[in-house]
């Protein structure tokens, strides 16, 4: 973010001012989610999502239903110059950068719903491009940005060397939507947020489109991903020195939840709650997975460094 950004966002997004917000992609049902959590319940008074682009008529329509969302754009750059903040989600990650380009270049803080990108090279090209622009912008799986999955990150600190690590949820590497991306970084992001991003091997074990997976990093730390088929959820265990015990979250989640608070204090602030090199970091890993998933055997992962 260049040297004058804090004080132009500090500026323009105060907390007294109204944040509009527009939002390209309706497929996904987080969209109506999003107009719900503005527009209808109204967790953060003045910020409201006033423009959806859906991939269809429908979809855009299903929204504006149920998420209580006003306009209706046939393309994403009527929004230019009448939204104060953008939000992409769409269902494939592969669609998620190209049209937010336009809004970044125009100075618009900008959130990008999970999974950043589907490959990490054209979003080390996207941050590098916000961060010359000085504009704000994020990217993470709720699962990850939350108070529980921080509460136990405190957790992991105080309980000294931990060798194995056990991690399980939903995933399937056939995917119509990006295959392990769509899921997985649900998965993923939460790991690297409680043990580190040094996640320097993985090796996929397949077992029809679910499976399991191995995990080197560098500091010694063994962890398995284990891609349910049936049940939901996520959950982590962790080795000690008797048995192997679930860490569970010793606070309750805050209401609105931390993800939503972070992504409004980037669209008032401009404070970005994640850096760069973090998400494209999560997409890497997810690279090296989806690579391991065709072979079954070790993969390196091969981190992109931002400069």
């Amino acid at each position: 973010m260049s040297a004058v950004a804090p004080a132009i966002f500090a500026n323009n997004f105060s907390e007294q001012k109204p944040v509009r917000i527009g939002i390209i992609g309706a497929e996904n049902s987080h969209t109506a989610g999003f107009g719900k959590l503005f527009n209808i319940d109204k967790k953060f008074p003045g910020v409201e999502l006033k423009y959806v682009w859906g991939e269809t008529d429908a979809f855009a329509k299903a929204a504006m239903e149920k998420g209580s969302i006003p306009n209706q754009v046939q393309d994403p750059k009527e929004m230019l110059g009448k939204i104060d903040a953008l939000i992409v989600d769409h269902r494939h990650p592969k669609f998620h950068l190209e049209p937010a380009v336009q809004f970044i270049k125009a100075g618009i803080p900008t959130f990008i719903d999970k999974p950043f990108c589907y490959r990490a090279g054209e979003g080390k090209e996207f941050l590098k491009l916000a961060k010359k622009l000085g504009t704000p912008v994020t990217s993470y799986s709720s699962i990850a940005q939350s108070a529980a999955t921080f509460d136990i990150k405190e957790q992991v600190a105080s309980l000294g060397k931990i060798s194995q690590v056990v991690r399980t949820g939903t995933a399937d590497f056939d995917s119509e939507y990006g295959g392990i991306f769509f899921y997985g970084i649900h998965i993923v992001e939460p790991l690297m947020f409680m043990f580190g991003d040094d996640i320097q091997e993985v090796r996929v074990n397949r077992n029809g489109k679910f499976g399991n997976a191995s995990l080197k990093f560098s500091s010694g730390l063994f962890a398995t991903l284990i891609f349910k088929e049936k049940a939901y959820g996520w959950e982590t265990f962790v080795e000690t020195s008797d048995k192997l015990v679930e860490l569970k979250s010793r606070v309750e989640e805050t209401d609105p939840p931390k993800n939503y608070v972070d992504l409004v204090e980037m669209f008032r602030t401009g404070k970005e709650p994640r850096s760069h090199q973090s998400i494209i970091n999560g997409v890497c890993i997810l690279e090296a997975l989806e690579k391991s998933g065709q072979t079954e055997k070790w993969t390196e992962v091969e981190y992109l460094k931002l400069d």
